[in-house]
């Protein structure tokens, strides 16, 4: 049971049945499995908004069932039908990676993990962030692929005099926006709202950008009492003023492996129910955050960089930029805690 307020449990319901109809477009023809396991308040409150979203689907406790049962409820899916895993850490199958394995056999996914890491009020957060209003994370998402796509370069304003410069064009931008038309699979790790790129040429990355938040070595997210100010040179981190103990350990542990720590992934995240003050413990959650990361270390799954053996790459650690405004080109994209490439009435609010 949960001990959510009705209100909230309401919100969960109405915000995965939109998640249903206008991300995944999901229909009763098709159907559906929910995986779930009983093990933290987040996943029953998830579980019951899904019993009411989908009332005719079938549903497994994976602590109960077992691994063959579930394996056996996945060969009875056909192309076009849904999965919903509701993980308080991460299903394990052996060395079955479930959602590849899932995508592979022409399934929609819809993925919550790590709800463990999201205990109490957090869990309010984490409904808020699976509200899907169509119009904003479309039209912003391919607003802002359009713009990275066809600009020259950029600049990250992080304050007080701080500024991160790309010098360089972006690769082709990626979208996790809800819109699954142009893919080859719909679905995947929710919530969702980023769109992600990174310089084409690494070395042309110069500046300074101060760290609010990053990712520790448990994937946590880790908030210093004051922000860090990386300094970048040629693409690489070279600095950190203000730093911390965990901070710095983090960028030792990328040097040993990797002998230097690069600046890769460039993310605007969008999703507004994650800012500045208002987070969640799971880095992979805040990932989403209506701002901007970078990603430190050489490994990045979506762009090969000829300098970059896929063997020898073995870290992707987000950090998030303390940003006073975003730059393509000439134009400012982001102010105020709001991305600004589309009509005002997209960009609303959360509280």
């Amino acid at each position: 049971m949960t001990s959510f307020p009705t209100a909230v449990l309401d919100t969960a319901a109405r915000n995965v049945a939109d998640l249903l109809a206008y991300a995944i477009e999901y229909t009763p023809a098709q159907a559906a499995l929910v995986v779930y396991d009983c093990r933290s308040e987040l996943n029953a409150a998830l579980t019951q908004a899904y019993r009411r979203a989908l009332p005719d689907a079938t549903f497994l406790d994976f602590d109960s069932t077992g691994p063959e049962q579930v394996l056996a409820a996945f060969e009875r899916l056909g192309p076009g039908d849904l999965t919903v895993l509701i993980q308080t850490t991460s299903f394990r199958l052996n060395d079955y990676r479930i959602r590849m394995e899932l995508f592979k056999r022409g399934l929609k996914v819809i993925e919550h993990m790590h709800l463990s890491r999201m205990p109490g009020e957090q869990g309010l957060v984490y409904i808020d962030a699976l509200a899907y209003d169509p119009a904003y994370f479309r039209g912003v998402g391919h607003a802002l692929k359009a713009r990275l796509d066809a600009a020259g370069g950029g600049v990250v304003d992080s304050g007080a005099g701080n500024t991160l410069v790309f010098a360089s064009p972006f690769e082709e931008a990626k979208l996790n926006i809800g819109d699954y038309s142009a893919m080859k699979n719909v679905g995947g790790l929710f919530p969702i709202g980023e769109v992600f790129t990174e310089a084409r040429d690494l070395e042309a990355v110069n500046g300074r950008v101060r760290v609010f938040v990053f990712g520790d070595t448990s994937f946590h997210v880790n908030r210093p009492a004051t922000p860090i100010t990386m300094i970048v040179e040629k693409g690489r981190v070279t600095g950190a003023e203000n730093s911390t103990p965990e901070f710095d350990a983090m960028l030792e542990i990328i040097r040993a492996h990797e002998g230097e720590v690069w600046v890769r992934e460039l993310g605007f995240g969008m999703n507004r129910a994650f800012s500045f003050t208002r987070t969640v413990d799971d880095i992979g959650t805040y990932e989403r955050m209506c701002g901007v990361h970078l990603s430190l270390g050489a490994k990045h799954g979506q762009y090969q960089k000829p300098q970059f053996k896929r063997k020898d790459a073995r870290y992707h650690v987000d950090v998030f930029a303390v940003t006073e405004g975003v730059y393509l080109d000439d134009e400012r994209i982001y102010a105020d805690g709001a991305w600004t490439v589309a009509s005002a009435a997209s960009q609303g609010g959360t509280g």
